[in-house]
């Protein structure tokens, strides 16, 4: 496992090949495509595999992604990249955090989660804080249960009504700091360049790649 202040020279090295990305949300295994393109891996998602979706029983960000990774290596024999992100937002002390897809319920219907947070903000009152982050782990997971975890973050605001179509999730209620527009207004480079998910890559990618 490594993180912050591990010893560079112990990470365990990722070579070129196959890699399953162990999600079942094409957003998500889209984005890790895009960003593992240069490195010389052959993406396969587990949806693509039939691999089943793990019960997300971790109380982290890190341990959901760790339990990802680690049963879509198992099952398919090859290492395999899993991301746990979330919404955390300060004025509801962190919610939706490692929910944050429940909160779109069995559809996925995240309009309808954006419209939760955005009302349970709401009723903090007028003064409440529209601070918040995003925060993405990604667990690297080899078949014979090794694991390395990189975990990164982006700050910003809430906004509301949503503005945008690009991206997934709480993306186009969510304007980083430093920038004008959503996620959900932005173009994938320019997302990628600064969400934290590339914080989290740009972690994985000095370590293992």
């Amino acid at each position: 496992m490594s993180g912050e202040g591990k010893d560079p020279q112990a990470i365990r090295k990722l070579v070129p090949g196959r890699l399953v990305i162990a999600s079942h949300n094409e957003g998500k295994v889209r984005e890790i495509r895009d960003l593992l393109a240069p490195y010389g891996i052959e993406p396969v998602s587990a949806g693509s595999l039939g691999l089943p979706e793990p019960d997300e029983t971790g109380t982290t960000f890190v341990a959901n992604a760790e339990l990802k990774a680690m049963q879509a290596a198992d099952l398919s024999g090859l290492p395999a990249l899993a991301d746990d992100s979330g919404l955390w937002v300060e004025a509801l002390g962190g919610e939706p955090g490692i929910f944050s897809a429940r909160w779109a319920g069995p559809e996925k219907d995240f309009g309808k989660a954006m419209a939760l947070v955005n009302a349970h903000v709401a009723d903090k009152g007028p003064d409440a804080s529209r601070d918040a982050h995003f925060v993405c782990a990604l667990a690297l997971a080899w078949p014979d249960g090794h694991v390395e975890w990189f975990e990164g973050r982006v700050d910003g605001t809430l906004v509301w009504p949503p503005r945008g179509t690009n991206g997934f999730g709480y993306d186009a209620m969510f304007v980083p700091d430093g920038r004008d527009r959503t996620f959900g207004e932005m173009d994938p480079a320019e997302k990628h360049a600064i969400s934290h998910r590339a914080d989290a890559f740009r972690q994985l990618v000095a370590a293992v790649l």
